[in-house]
């Protein structure tokens, strides 16, 4: 007579989480995607001093594993934009990299200006 046995499985969900930046390092064993939040917060005890409070989780995988998990990524991007259409870069975006892009030129065409101008030693 064959004996049944029973697991006992117990399943942490986590909480959802909405990651506004993301990094990725590596060594020789493993990828680490590095998923954080970060988020300006308004806390009276700290008397007008903006704080921020950062939250991050962070995955760590195998070499092979990160290899599946890009073909994952790539077969539900190709999914998503036979069902919704091509992913577009939101304009606002768009509009603040053009505005950042021009800051720098500006910036560097001061700091190019500064360094080419000959210093006067005759006051």
């Amino acid at each position: 007579m064959e004996q049944k046995q029973s697991i006992n499985l117990t399943i942490n969900d986590g909480e959802p989480f909405f990651a506004h930046e993301m990094s990725v390092n590596f060594n020789p064993m493993q990828f680490i995607l590095d998923f954080r939040s970060v988020t300006p917060r308004n806390d009276p005890r700290t008397k007008g001093r903006p704080s921020l409070h950062l939250k991050h989780n962070v995955i760590m995988v195998d070499p092979w594993h990160m290899i599946q998990i890009r073909d994952v990524f790539n077969r539900m991007i190709e999914a998503y934009e036979k069902e919704f259409g091509k992913i577009k870069k939101p304009k606002a975006i768009e509009t603040f990299e053009k505005k950042q892009s021009k800051g720098a030129k500006e910036n560097k065409k001061q700091k190019d200006e500064a360094e080419t101008e000959a210093p006067s030693y005759f006051g």
